[in-house]
């Protein structure tokens, strides 16, 4: 599905990071990849590199240094003169931007929750697109998807990282105005609770994800990345090459859900357990 394909990955940090699936899978489905990386977690990232399929380079970025963003596109024309795709899997905020204490959080950590979370879509985006070939009419063009947490409504404890997850919807959609005259197209992944190292600096994180699979209607594993990284690869591919300013849930169902608790109560197939009977 993959064939050919040039794909840069940021936030591999380890196997257990989504980012690092999304890498995996792109392998076996045919596709060229370089993962980036920067500062004390490069080794991290170059560890499980060496985990992969196959061989990858890892590319300094960091997407807060405007150094960085400004020689991305020369240092991967480096080894390529094209990227077909690039997955944003990059999101930090501050402790204290987290934690349920959303009023009391300083102006400065507000402000790099949403630089770091969702100004990086567009920082990456322009710095790659030099190297963002446009298609021939009816062809698929570069495909830039990012990996969200539906950002519709407030979770507890996510606090500023919530709001930095809406400035990341918003600005893909923005992306998507202004890349698709070119034939390029901006998506994310909305995903449900996965166990990452990201995951666990969250407060209550694991309270959430161990009742997600009983709440959502097709169920959760929290500690499988799989369905995550197949619905980024199918965004990658050409086959998506008519989505542009989307937001594909891959949580089980649960978004689609008012009263999730509710959900869990009666069981999947719509009955309340305690009452369920044969006739």
């Amino acid at each position: 599905m993959l064939a050919g394909k040039r794909i840069l990955i940021t936030g591999v940090v380890n196997r257990r990071s989504i980012a690092f699936g999304v890498a995996e899978r792109a392998q076996q489905l045919g596709a060229e990849v370089a993962l980036t990386s920067f500062g004390r977690v490069r080794r991290m990232t170059e560890r499980a590199a060496n985990r992969l399929p196959g061989p990858v380079e890892v590319i300094e970025l960091d997407v807060n240094r405007q150094d960085d963003l400004d020689t991305l596109a020369d240092r991967v024309n480096e080894g390529w003169d094209r990227v077909d795709g690039v997955l944003h899997a990059v999101a930090w905020a501050p402790p204290e931007a987290l934690g349920g204490n959303f009023l009391a959080a300083p102006r400065e950590s507000a402000l790099a929750a949403f630089e770091t979370s969702a100004y990086s879509l567009k920082a990456v985006a322009e710095a790659l697109r030099p190297l963002f070939v446009e298609p021939e009419p009816g062809a698929a063009g570069a495909s830039v998807v990012g990996l969200d947490f539906d950002a519709t409504v407030a979770w507890p404890s996510y606090d500023w990282m919530g709001v930095a997850k809406a400035g990341l919807e918003a600005t893909s959609r923005y992306l998507a105005r202004d890349l698709g005259p070119e034939g390029h197209r901006v998506n994310l992944v909305s995903a449900g609770p996965i166990r990452t190292a990201a995951a666990s600096g969250v407060p209550g994180f694991d309270d959430l994800a161990d009742g997600w699979g009983a709440a959502a209607p097709l169920g959760w594993d929290a500690t499988d990345p799989a369905p995550v990284a197949d619905t980024v690869c199918f965004l990658l591919s050409d086959l998506s090459r008519a989505i542009s300013g989307e937001i594909l849930h891959v949580d089980g169902g649960y978004h689609a859900l008012g009263a999730p608790g509710v959900a869990a109560a009666t069981g999947r197939d719509g009955r309340r357990a305690d009452l369920a009977r044969t006739t």
